[in-house]
């Protein structure tokens, strides 16, 4: 399904409970540094087309009836359009970044700002971590990746913080560097790309979840699994056909969307979207 059809098709299928998401506008995205495979300095990005792509996502969700609230970009910031790694919230409370890499360092007091003027109750982390980007929730489960970005001692922080189950998950392949690349939350369970995690992890997430959809290498390859939804509407890259036929196949309504450009940084669906958890 495109963003052209959406109005037509999803009358029916505005959520029931309220989404609330925090969003940045890519005003000064570009590609000039390289910290994960998808960043190539030397193909150049276009911030005017970047604008473009993430307005359409907004507009989605804003049909679907997600509240958005924004964070200003700030210059010299080119990923900070990639919100789901600014902090990760639950039950009121965010839990800050702390990143990886320099590049992105100052996002975390930035992210954690804004989260307070919306009310949050705000905790810096002590321990690198990359927020919603390795943190998926899955009911009263918090899924945690690592392997690339967070360092597992964050995991026992979310535990202490929130007080909720944790599964740790090592992801292995570097293109997959954030959970939420490589796993998508559907509504009681999750779709995966087996590839992207280590033997053990893949045996449980199996064992957990019995119904999980396997997305092939192709599909997650241009971040297909990099998906948001309500648990009814799942919004996604439009480049993942038989991903948005099974998530159809199992009664939900799929939303295509094109970021091409914002790909070229790493990033699609989910990347841009950090969910308000209050």
């Amino acid at each position: 399904m495109t963003t052209s059809t959406l109005a037509a098709t999803a009358t029916g299928a505005i959520p029931p409970r309220a989404i609330s998401v925090l969003m940045c506008e890519p005003r000064y995205f570009e590609v000039s540094y390289a910290i994960n495979p998808w960043m190539d300095p030397s193909t150049g990005a276009s911030s005017e087309l970047a604008v473009e792509q993430w307005r359409t996502l907004v507009d989605v969700y804003r049909t679907l009836g997600f509240d958005v609230d924004l964070i200003e970009p700030i210059p010299g910031l080119p990923d900070m359009v990639y919100a789901a790694n600014g902090a990760f919230t639950l039950d009121g409370i965010a839990y800050g970044a702390s990143f990886t890499h320099p590049q992105r360092q100052p996002e975390s007091a930035a992210y954690l700002r804004r989260l307070e003027e919306l009310g949050f109750d705000c905790r810096e982390p002590h321990f690198v971590n990359e927020g919603e980007g390795d943190i998926l929730v899955v009911d009263d489960v918090l899924l945690a990746g690592h392997g690339f970005r967070t360092d597992p001692r964050a995991h026992q922080e979310l535990r202490d913080i929130f007080g909720r189950e944790v599964v740790s998950l090592r992801l292995v392949d570097p293109r997959y560097y954030h959970l939420d690349t490589a796993m998508s939350v559907v509504a009681h369970s999750v779709a995966f790309l087996p590839d992207a995690f280590d033997g053990p992890s893949q045996a449980e997430i199996r064992r957990r979840f019995p119904d999980a959809i396997e997305v092939g290498a192709d599909e997650a390859g241009v971040l297909g699994l990099n998906s948001f939804g309500d648990g009814s509407s799942i919004v996604l890259t439009d480049r993942a056909p038989r991903f948005a036929a099974a998530l159809e196949a199992a009664g939900h309504t799929v939303v295509g969307v094109a970021l091409p450009e914002l790909l070229k940084g790493g990033g699609s669906v989910k990347c841009c979207t950090l969910e308000l958890r209050r």
